[in-house]
């Protein structure tokens, strides 16, 4: 059997292990090969253990005929034991058989799980590109959990469907006129609740695709929790959140109702089929053509055939619900990288300049760069490239779900369109990344590169510091790599202190999903902490400090030149607090580099530069005083000179500290 939890090695070098996103049904049939020889040993053991339901009724009828009826006491003991044999062979099947299938649930529900966990890592920030959050997490989840209950219902449903056809097999050799009953009762229930499960279905789509909807609407309320008090926001998102939640209610309750007219029709038929059972099994009786136990077999095997019948209806609502999750989780199982090896790979050049050809910044190895624009996204634009990351303003979220007016072909068609979207924007990724990059490190193309080489020298830490549950050291260093005074001297880089201290228990602390128990500026510092415990090659961050306070952010920006001393280090900010403490600085206009130097120089020889660090217009203001005051080691304004009356000596300095 396969051991638990499940080896899941899709989207590895190992193609044969990639799930079939063909079509939804095409995925199900995997996950069913996926079982391996588990499927196999619970429908085995699921056969045996329905051999007392469809040998029972038979043996006792024979008991009947041939011990009670006649009075002999030693056949009908002989039957008796017999059966009560074959009762605890069943018992002790149906004991293994439930674990059997357990098993195959929590693999395929697992399973699901560690799916899309490695197509998350596979493709990175590629998939936020293409598809939004809650549909990830429904599939993961909700989803999962339909495809374990399908697993269960299957393994059941086969091996009763063999019971049923040996049931017919044994009525008919006995009665033809019952046998022919038997065989066309499962058939006719099909048939007359076919035409009720497609209403069923769309219900069961749109209750998913509500579903879907409304827990993204719960991760960005979580995430933006604080913003939302600060503003207070909480009445009217949790309104919307409440709005949403009656909708999928309402979706739920539509859905619930042609479950029940499948599950109605099925009992009434069952029913029907017991009664007819019992009406033409008496006139059987009546007229010589059964006996008495053959007539008691035939009522054991019509209550007994209401179990598979039932089955069958159950199978089909699960079959149902599992393709709606199955064509979701192909939505996001079927999108390919768009990276590929490179033709002829060649390594990292370590130490070589990293030029960005697009906006014509070259980064001096071993030297703190800063970059300052008057547009956010362009710095952040730089810090993808340089990281060989895909462009986010070009991505496009393409949801699976079908607007809810749209029924029958107007659903279809609108579903191969936003298939087709989805194809497109994966082909436009893929042109993208399979282009030469336009960032080379010491004249190398980062497109000659292999990408986890890249990212092994190259780390960019962006503007959504994001950290899981779990102790404080698993935060910082994840693959325990570092001593404790790396970890720590880390940290105090960060200004991280306060969080070890608050956590009880120190490095051993437990932390909260998202890092909830911390403020944002905590939650920014930690990850700043475990950029650095990760000593890159070239680490580049984008607004590293931007939540933080002023005397924490001086802190940072003092530890952080020494911490990455003779380190290939860029940070995106229009921090002057960080600036001041930059080898060199580089002003971005409309993407492209403007001016380079340092800090001080800068503020003196340009206004476009002015402008941007000190938040206001050209003039040398009260703030761009001051600040220029302490640069140059005057007084302050209201006790000493003006800017203009820096003397040639003081202009000096300013030239020496680049």
């Amino acid at each position: 059997m396969r051991d638990f939890p499940p080896d899941i090695r899709a989207y590895t070098d190992r193609a044969a292990d990639e799930p079939d996103t063909r079509s939804p049904r095409a995925l199900l049939w995997w996950m069913v090969r996926q079982q391996g020889l588990l499927f196999w040993a619970g429908l085995l053991v699921a056969l045996v253990w329905m051999v007392p339901q469809t040998v029972g009724p038979w043996m006792v009828g024979r008991a009947i005929d041939t011990g009670i009826v006649p009075g002999d006491r030693a056949t009908t003991l002989r039957w008796v034991a017999a059966l009560g044999a074959v009762t605890v062979v069943g018992a002790l099947s149906g004991i293994v058989f439930h674990t059997i299938i357990v098993r195959e649930w929590l693999i395929a529900l697992y399973g699901t799980t560690k799916l899309v966990t490695r197509k998350a890592l596979q493709l990175g920030h590629v998939l936020t590109r293409r598809t939004p959050t809650g549909e990830v997490l429904s599939v993961s989840g909700s989803d999962g959990d339909q495809f374990g209950a399908l697993m269960e219902i299957t393994t059941r449903a086969f091996s009763q469907l063999i019971a049923y056809l040996a049931v017919a097999a044994i009525v008919l050799s006995t009665s033809v006129r019952m046998g022919v009953l038997v065989l066309v009762s499962a058939p006719l229930l099909v048939l007359l609740g076919a035409p009720l499960l497609r209403p069923m279905q769309r219900w069961q789509g749109v209750e998913r695709a509500r579903n879907s909807e409304l827990t993204s609407m719960a991760t960005d309320i979580v995430a933006g929790l604080r913003i939302l008090r600060g503003i207070g926001g909480e009445e009217t998102f949790g309104g919307n959140y409440a709005g949403q939640s009656q909708r999928v209610r309402a979706s739920g309750v539509a859905a619930g109702r042609w479950l029940s007219a499948v599950e109605s029709v099925g009992v009434l038929l069952s029913g029907a089929f017991v009664v007819a059972l019992m009406w033409l099994g008496s006139r059987e009786v009546a007229l010589g053509r059964l006996t008495v136990g053959q007539f008691v077999s035939f009522l054991g095997y019509g209550l007994f055939l209401l179990q598979p019948m039932r089955t069958f209806v159950e199978f089909a609502q699960k079959w149902t619900r599992s393709v709606v999750s199955a064509r979701k989780a192909v939505a996001v199982l079927g999108q390919g990288t768009p990276w590929l090896h490179p033709s002829g790979p060649v390594p990292f050049p370590s130490g070589a300049p990293l030029v960005d050809h697009a906006s014509g910044l070259t980064v001096v190895p071993g030297r703190l760069t800063m970059v300052v624009s008057a547009v956010p996204d362009d710095s952040a634009a730089l810090a993808d490239r340089l990281g060989r990351y895909l462009p986010s303003e070009e991505g496009t979220l393409v949801s699976d779900e079908v607007p809810e007016e749209l029924k029958g072909r107007a659903a279809r068609r609108e579903r191969s369109a936003r298939a087709a979207a989805r194809a497109e924007q994966a082909r436009a990724d893929e042109e993208r990344a399979r282009r030469p990059w336009g960032v080379s490190a010491g004249g190398v193309d980062l497109s000659r590169i292999e990408l986890d080489e890249v990212r092994a020298h190259v780390l960019v830490s962006d503007t959504s510091p994001q950290v899981f549950a779990g102790t404080l050291r698993a935060a910082v260093d994840p693959h325990a790599r570092l001593s404790r005074e790396e970890a720590e001297r880390a940290l105090h880089t960060a200004a991280a202190e306060d969080v070890f201290d608050a956590l009880p228990g120190g490095w051993q602390g437990e932390l909260d999903e998202r890092g909830r128990g911390l403020s944002g500026g905590q939650r920014q510092r930690l990850v700043l902490t475990r950029v650095l415990a990760a000593d890159p090659e070239v680490l580049v961050l984008v607004e590293p400090t931007s939540a933080v306070d002023a005397h924490t952010e001086a802190r940072i920006a003092r530890r952080l030149r020494d911490h990455r001393a003779g380190r290939t280090t860029v940070v995106m900010t229009a921090s002057p607090l960080l600036l001041h403490h930059a080898d060199e600085v580089v002003l971005l206009v409309d993407g492209a580099v403007a001016a380079r130097g340092s800090h001080g120089e800068l503020l003196l020889r340009d206004d476009r530069y002015r402008s941007v660090v000190v938040r206001g217009d050209t003039s040398r203001d009260a703030r761009f005083d001051s600040e220029l005051a302490e640069l140059v080691g005057l007084p302050a304004l209201d006790q000493g000179p003006r800017p203009s009356d820096v003397d040639p000596a003081h202009r000096e300095t300013l030239e020496e500290q680049r």
